[in-house]
């Protein structure tokens, strides 16, 4: 669940979010750096390939300043439904991933985290600012600055391009 923001959040780092843990992580400890924001589930047709996609762009790009924020939901299709801990231990047995997994939120609706609203307060796709299914991603830039958005059938390694751009890597 996300803790919470200013009242009028100019960037990422604005929020406050709770890990998995439940833990509370100020999104400013991430300043500076390249962010993938994405909405996972363990049980969907897309968790295997994006992943498997994700731990290798952060292998890849982490020492360079990439992070990728991974928020279980369980809104599409009843995909999450394991506790926390169930979810970090799928992830970290099942594809070794190593970046950080936080508390499972919801994205769309009248209980939608406060970050998941900024995120999509932007002028996004067809279907206006809800998340269409689970692994849609978003690019935040180094101020913290939403740069893109994209489906969830998106392939986060198409997104390499647009990160090592991001991090000043040609």
């Amino acid at each position: 669940m996300s803790t919470g923001s200013s009242k009028d959040p100019k960037s990422v780092y604005d929020f406050s979010v709770k890990d998995a843990k439940g833990d509370v992580v100020d999104l400013s400890t991430y300043e500076g750096k390249v962010l993938l924001i994405i909405n996972v589930a363990s049980k969907c047709g897309l968790t295997n390939s994006n992943y498997t996609e994700l731990n290798e762009l952060y292998a890849k790009y982490k020492d360079e300043g990439l992070e990728i924020l991974a928020f279980p939901c369980n809104q599409f299709g009843e995909q999450e439904p394991e506790s926390n801990d169930k979810i970090v231990d799928f992830v970290c047995t099942r594809f070794k991933s190593e970046f950080p997994i936080f508390d499972k939120i919801e994205v769309n609706g009248g209980n939608s985290a406060p970050l998941y609203k900024f995120l999509k307060s932007g002028k996004w796709g067809i279907f206006g600012d809800d998340i269409q299914w689970n692994f849609a991603k978003f690019v935040v830039d180094k101020k913290g600055q939403v740069v893109g958005r994209y489906y969830p059938t998106t392939s986060p390694l198409s997104l390499e391009r647009d990160i090592r751009q991001l991090l000043g890597i040609s």
